[in-house]
């Protein structure tokens, strides 16, 4: 077994974020699984593997005083964070462009990309200043950080945002030994993509079913990321269902 490290998930309760805490529980470390749902993120931290453990702590990521709290327990309650997961997301209304409400739009905005700019910033300050000096940061990307689907003008923006923050993130943390990524995902089975095997709109018109790949899948790349040294960095990388459409997409 590697090294135990203290992880934070954000997103823990469902989809991807439940996939990535029991991956890197069963790999050994102590993951922080944060999330808004009490019930969905306590059944996620309760059916998580051995020989790590995952504790709950409840908080919107959109909120800055709730990040700011969830920072102040992890130094609390662990002393350091090595890494962070980045993952809490929606894909919001799926409808033309004119027809996106700015409340809409917002909404999305905020949990894609506010969300994680609070929860970066704060892991970003937390590892510049921990002893010894440095972390990871993870973030979930998606093939509509490169691609876009039609009628999902807030995702697409958003996740296009998460390219250059990653960017930012990886520029800047370079001279304080922080490491930071991104993995695009592409039709990773969770409740978000759950109309897709069934039939999802093209950029032709057409509704056409997509395959779709195991979350579990997904998550044994970031528990490998994971468990890179701090003098190795991924800044991109793409997993996703071999059949889907995104290269030559539409």
């Amino acid at each position: 077994m590697s090294t135990s490290k203290i992880v934070l998930v954000t997103g823990a309760g469902t989809g991807l974020g439940r996939a990535f805490t029991h991956a890197l529980t069963a790999a050994g470390h102590q993951v922080v699984a944060v999330g808004r749902t009490a019930a969905t993120l306590e059944e996620a931290v309760a059916s998580a593997p051995g020989p790590g453990a995952a504790e709950a702590f409840r908080a919107d990521v959109t909120d800055a005083a709730a990040v700011v709290d969830l920072f102040a327990h992890i130094v609390q309650r662990w002393g350091r964070l090595d890494v962070l997961v980045n993952n809490a997301g929606m894909f919001g209304p799926t409808k033309p462009i004119d027809e996106v409400s700015v409340d809409e739009w917002k909404q999305v905005v905020d949990v894609n990309l506010t969300g994680a700019f609070l929860c970066a910033q704060a892991a970003f300050r937390l590892m510049r200043n921990q002893d010894p000096q440095g972390g990871r940061i993870i973030n979930n990307g998606s093939i509509s950080a490169h691609t876009p689907r039609p009628h999902a003008v807030g995702y697409t923006a958003s996740k296009h945002g998460i390219t250059g923050l990653t960017k930012a993130l990886a520029l800047e943390g370079r001279a304080h030994n922080i490491a930071a990524g991104q993995i695009d995902i592409g039709n990773a089975a969770t409740e978000l993509t759950a109309g897709i095997a069934s039939g999802s709109l093209q950029a032709d018109g057409s509704i056409r079913p997509e395959p779709t790949i195991d979350a579990a899948i997904v998550a044994r790349v970031v528990a490998q990321q994971v468990e890179l040294p701090l003098d190795v960095n991924v800044p991109f990388q793409t997993v996703m269902a071999n059949g889907m459409p995104y290269i030559g997409r539409g």
